[in-house]
């Protein structure tokens, strides 16, 4: 791994990846406080406790980002790659405690690691750094959202799409009577739930609805 400092001589390949993101003034005084750090792939650059002093923004690479249950089970909540950074990293340099995530690099990576003390000056005087930081958090409770969805959903699409043959062969019919509500009943869940599960069943040509009423494919093409 090497660690190679920043100075104004860099600048031309810092505008090269940034000036999308950030003003000239601003990506100077990146070049001016920040280092470069380069990590082969599958290396661990933070984990879970570890103290957080510098931000990291992908330059080249990409990473993954991991955080753990309670029992430990590790669970990943998306991916970083160019120009992006963490939101998690984000919170936990604002309030000044210990990292919360675990990130590892997909594949070789160079990361610009800009020190903490940095982050709310910035804030105040750049307004292309407030709109990076305030994007950033938007981009990744997005993803940690969607992460969060296939946890909780991907069990019971199985669930459903088992209960929903094994009722059209009970029934002998793929033509079933039945709303959302009744199905949530039957399966111990919500109806909100049901209909999201749904409408993706329906997209993927497993079922088409109907009002108060579900058509199995593979039986009724029987």
């Amino acid at each position: 791994m090497a660690n190679d400092t920043i100075n104004l001589a860099n600048y031309k390949q810092l505008q090269e990846r940034f000036q999308y993101l950030f003003d000239d003034e601003l990506i100077r005084k990146i070049c001016e406080v920040s280092t470069i750090r380069k990590f082969p792939a599958e290396s661990v650059i933070m984990e879970i406790g570890q103290t957080i002093t510098h931000m990291p923004i992908i330059v080249n690479g990409s990473i993954k980002i991991m955080t753990e249950d309670d029992n430990g089970e590790e669970l990943l909540l998306y991916y970083l790659e160019l120009g992006d950074t963490c939101a998690m990293t984000l919170n936990c340099c604002s309030r000044e405690t210990k990292s919360a995530i675990t990130a590892i690099t997909e594949e070789d990576s160079e990361l610009l690691m800009i020190p903490v003390e940095k982050m709310d000056q910035w804030m105040v005087e750049f307004k292309s750094w407030r709109t990076f930081v305030l994007e950033s958090y938007n981009t990744r409770l997005n993803e940690m959202l969607s992460a969060i969805d296939n946890l909780a959903f991907n069990d019971m699409e199985h669930r459903l799409t088992k209960y929903l043959r094994d009722r059209a062969m009970v029934m002998h019919d793929g033509r079933l009577k039945i709303t959302h509500y009744q199905i949530a009943n039957d399966l111990h869940s919500s109806r909100v739930v049901i209909s999201r599960l749904m409408k993706k069943l329906e997209k993927n040509n497993i079922i088409r609805q109907h009002r108060n009423q579900v058509e199995v494919i593979e039986f009724q093409e029987k």
